[in-house]
């Protein structure tokens, strides 16, 4: 039976960074066994310490207590008999299960009489349009989450809102639009506590289908606790679908299908998908007992004490003067009716003929044509629908047929756009972009474009009598009770601020940041001068080093038997190592730098976290521009779509989704891959009658059981090719048109090699769709000007890879031949000879630093990289330029690195713009941002989000 993981050391696990198709993640006791109790670096008596930038003035700095093993551990394993570098076999072989936990239901007791209740817009996708907003229901003692958009799990963790207090969710609708942030969010509660949270989920039928998506990668069925409803029901059915009915509220639901021709119905189930079913909910609260009346009581034979809490409940008690039962109408008066909140989603014009016509929504209406013997006043009707719907004449007119009621219109308006959702974000967006507006053009608030949709103001024009409605904005409550507060809160709402205001902020609290831009503006301009003044061959194209740099700095640099960087006087310890010898700083531009312009590539980060998204960064997400030539994502996590947006603007995010050419996924952990859904399903929505090749999507075997049932929701309209066909020879080969060679002898010393469980796929023969595929591949290389992409195998689960990707060569005006840029993405990994080889001279590595030095155990457990390690490998492969990034959420705005080691490294921060032209003075930005974060805490991992959560 497997051990019990200590609590301190499972908040280090959080679960949508460590869940693969095997079991969950624990650590062997023979593992534990390697590190001394006393010792432990998973014990911490404080949870938040001062930030330390460690070099030779730091050490006095409080640290963690050593995690190199003296003695490497049983069930750990070495890259390989030339360079010996520790992992965690057992996880990357996916053998590390333990035994699935029962994350069984809170089951909180109701609480009838609630003194505070209400009803919230949570903004999610409200200043980027990238997904609905969701719908906070709050009692006392329950809570109630309507819709779980991308991005929902972040918008918690700035706000505050507690997800352990969520006892169900519902859908309006399944798809990504409303369920983007559902897996994230799942799996965040299941690795909360000592046995994990889960959540009741509630949807249509079609909730089957997501469901059964999401086991592709969220292998304990315990954290999915999933309720479908309503398998066949129409408009004209009179009763709803009661989901919820106790003594606090009553939730029902009602089914609106799109209906594509209205005379022939069948037709809807001809041109809708699954997917395309909405609801309406009905929030009906208890009813509020009328006031208590002591002398009715007494009249009636009874004492002061429970019996008057009995009757208050509504229960019946028997006299203690006379031999009767007092019943509570006895004693109190006539009670007021509970409000009623209504959820409409209307998604689109087809949707409303449907609506129109439920009769179960007839009770609630005040018409006289529909009007019913227990119509119900329905005190507040939030609209869900963008407004090319809910602006149209007939969907006015139908609002006005609840008579007097709160309308709150919840889709998308342009005004909302104005105040960034994430303010956190946006604020540290700011700082960046006023410091150095090169790297970080996004400066976190954006003009407000004009809408896809119909705007507002233009549409009501058109009916002189339209329905008498506010506009949604981000926490805005409407309140239930206590019933004399009943109606609209806005004390939530987040004020109005600007860019301008959050840098004057920011130089009345530093005064010398005013400083910086103008010093780091020098060091483009200084790149210019030095470019005219070189020859034009690029020969002795030398940087101006940084004063850090020591004179030692010239003595090779390579990785040891334990990772770590060492310097050597001589050859043999490099030819003993296996690593190839590689000055550890090599200031000469690179070739492929010459005549470089900014059109040519440029990488923005999108995600630079691990495992859940924080306040300050999203999870891991790389776009690739090539311009005119199109672009990359490389990984895709939740919240990509969001990011797009905040980096390129909402039209400007759809231009980009429209021009990928390819989508690049590196292994199948959650945080890596659940924003693919939403980025196909636009694409596929924008480019709806436009000739167009479905998206060739690249990643691991796995990921194509998820993206195969959700396609059922929603057209994906994507070609897939598993990273196991992209390896490097399987490239070269299609390149040189010779697919009949068995591409096995580049994996010999990796979890493909002979003998292990992945060695078959390598020698079975591709199958028509691979062929197909790869075929859109060589065509896709062509079009994007790159000489080749390939996958490959990195140490970290199984069917993991990181990707290398090279331009093609160029020609000068003079005639030379330039070299093309290599760009090499590590992926998620612990330093392995195969990454190294592949990264050999490459333009740029970015590559994980998941923790920092003195974390090293907890690198090896789970199969990542420090900071120390990943600056080690680029080194040993002579990149010119490493990017770290995939930080551990427990550095919220910047982690903890050396300064020795950073001559050519730089650190990766959300929208950060990285452009081919630039890398000769990236590296010296970061010192002068280090002033930005001098104050900065380092927190424990998930701590910021678990404060939100729990």
């Amino acid at each position: 039976m497997p051990p019990q993981v200590p609590s301190p050391l499972r908040r280090l696990l959080p679960l949508s960074q460590t869940l693969a198709p095997a079991p969950l993640l624990y650590l062997s006791s023979r593992l534990f066994s390697s590190v001394s109790a006393p010792r432990s670096p998973f014990t911490r008596a404080a949870g938040i310490r001062p930030l330390a930038y460690r070099g030779q003035s730091s050490r006095h700095h409080l640290r963690r207590g050593s995690s190199t093993a003296k003695k490497e551990p049983e069930g750990m394993a070495s890259g390989g008999k030339d360079a010996a570098v520790a992992f965690n076999k057992t996880r990357a072989e996916g053998k590390d299960g333990r035994k699935d936990r029962s994350m069984e239901l809170k089951n909180r007791r109701a609480n009838p009489i609630s003194t505070t209740s209400y009803v919230q817009i949570l903004g999610t996708g409200m200043d980027t349009q990238d997904t609905a907003p969701s719908v906070f229901l709050f009692f006392d003692k329950q809570r109630y989450m309507f819709n779980a958009g991308e991005g929902l799990q972040r918008f918690c963790t700035e706000h505050k809102i507690k997800l352990s207090k969520i006892d169900h969710i519902f859908f309006t609708r399944v798809c990504s639009e409303t369920a983007g942030g559902l897996p994230g969010l799942v799996l965040t509660l299941a690795g909360m506590g000592d046995e994990g949270m889960s959540v009741n989920i509630w949807g249509p039928s079609e909730l089957d289908f997501l469901a059964g998506a999401m086991k592709s990668f969220i292998p304990n069925r315990a954290m999915l606790h999933t309720h479908s409803f309503g398998v066949e029901h129409s408009a004209s059915s009179s009763q709803p679908t009661v989901i919820i009915d106790d003594e606090v509220v009553r939730i029902s639901a009602m089914f609106v299908k799109p209906r594509y021709n209205n005379e022939a119905k069948s037709s809807t189930d001809i041109n809708s998908k699954p997917g395309d079913t909405a609801i309406v909910y009905s929030c009906e609260l208890a009813e509020i007992k009328g006031k208590f009346d002591p002398a009715k009581a007494a009249a009636l034979g009874l004492k002061p004490g429970p019996k008057y809490r009995e009757l208050q409940l509504g229960n019946s008690v028997r006299s203690d003067k006379i031999d009767t039962m007092v019943h509570p109408s006895d004693v109190l008066g006539p009670s007021i009716p509970g409000p009623i909140v209504l959820l409409v989603d209307c998604p689109t014009q087809y949707h409303m003929c449907e609506l129109f016509l439920l009769q179960s929504l007839s009770r609630f209406c005040e018409d006289s044509s529909c009007q019913t013997e227990n119509a119900k006043k329905v005190n507040c009707i939030i609209h869900l629908g963008p407004s090319s719907v809910t602006n149209t004449v007939e969907y006015q007119n139908w609002m006005k047929s609840f008579g007097i009621t709160q309308h709150i219109m919840a889709g998308h308006e342009n005004k909302n756009m104005e105040i960034p959702v994430l303010k956190g974000s946006a604020r540290i967006s700011s700082h960046l972009n006023f410091v150095c507006p090169q790297l970080f053009p996004s400066s976190g608030f954006w003009p407000v474009e004009p809408s896809n949709g119909i705007e507002l103001e233009k549409n009501k024009s058109t009916s002189s009598q339209a329905c008498e409605s506010v506009t949604a904005e981000n926490l805005l409550k409407f309140r239930l009770r206590p019933y004399a507060q009943l109606g609209l809160d806005r004390a939530s709402i987040p004020s109005l601020c600007s860019h301008e205001d959050i840098v004057d902020e920011l130089i009345s609290e530093i005064p010398e940041i005013k400083e910086v831009p103008e010093q780091i503006s020098k060091f483009w301009q200084s790149s210019v001068d030095q470019r005219s003044a070189l020859p034009p061959d690029g020969k002795h194209m030398l940087m101006v080093e940084e004063p850090w740099i020591n004179k030692d700095s010239c003595l090779p640099d390579v990785l040891d038997e334990q990772g770590n960087s060492t310097k050597s006087q001589d050859d043999s310890s490099l030819r003993e190592s296996g690593w190839r010898k590689r000055p550890k700083r090599n200031s000469e531009t690179p070739c492929c730098l010459e005549n470089a312009t900014r059109e040519d590539l440029e990488i923005t980060f999108l995600g630079t976290g691990s495992s859940q998204p924080s306040k300050y960064r999203n999870v891991s997400s790389i776009y690739v521009n090539l311009f005119a030539q199109g672009g990359m994502l490389l990984d895709c996590g939740e919240g990509t779509l969001g990011q797009l947006k905040r980096r390129f603007g909402v039209s400007g995010a759809d231009e980009v989704v429209k021009n990928l050419r390819c989508i690049w996924i590196s292994h199948i952990h959650a945080d890596h891959h659940t924003g693919l859904a939403r980025v196909l399903a636009l694409r596929s929505k924008l480019l709806n009658g436009v000739p167009h090749k479905p998206l060739l999507v690249i990643g691991p075997g796995l990921l194509l059981r998820f993206l195969n049932a959700y396609s059922t929701l929603e057209d994906l309209d994507m070609q897939f090719l598993d990273c196991r066909r992209t390896l490097k020879a399987s490239v070269e080969d299609l390149l040189t048109d010779n697919v009949t060679e068995s591409p096995t002898s580049q994996v010999e010393n990796t979890m493909f090699a002979p003998g292990s469980r992945m060695e078959n796929y390598n020698k079975k023969p591709a199958s028509p769709r691979d062929t197909t595929a790869l075929a859109n591949l060589k065509e896709i290389l062509h079009e994007s000007g790159l000489e080749i992409l390939y996958s490959v195998p990195v140490v970290h689960c199984p069917q993991a890879f990181g990707v290398v990707l090279r331009a093609k060569e160029k020609v000068s005006s003079a005639g030379k031949v330039i070299p093309g840029w290599k760009v090499v993405y590590s992926g998620d990994t612990r330093p392995c000879p195969a990454l190294v080889d592949a990264s050999r001279d490459a333009t740029v590595l970015i590559h994980e630093a998941t923790f920092e030095d003195s974390m090293k155990d907890e690198a090896i457990a789970r199969n990542h990289s420090t900071t120390k390690e990943a600056i080690a490998v680029g080194t040993s492969a002579g990149a010119y330029r490493i990017i770290l990034t995939h930080f551990s959420q427990r550095y919220p705005k910047i982690p903890v690195f050396g300064e020795d080691d950073m001559d050519k490294t730089s650190i990766a921060f959300d929208l950060m713009s990285v452009n081919l032209a630039d890398l000769p003075v990236l590296p010296k930005v970061l010192p002068h941002l280090k002033l930005l974060f001098k104050d900065e805490m380092v927190v424990e991992e998930s701590d910021e989000v678990l404060e939100a959560v729990v």
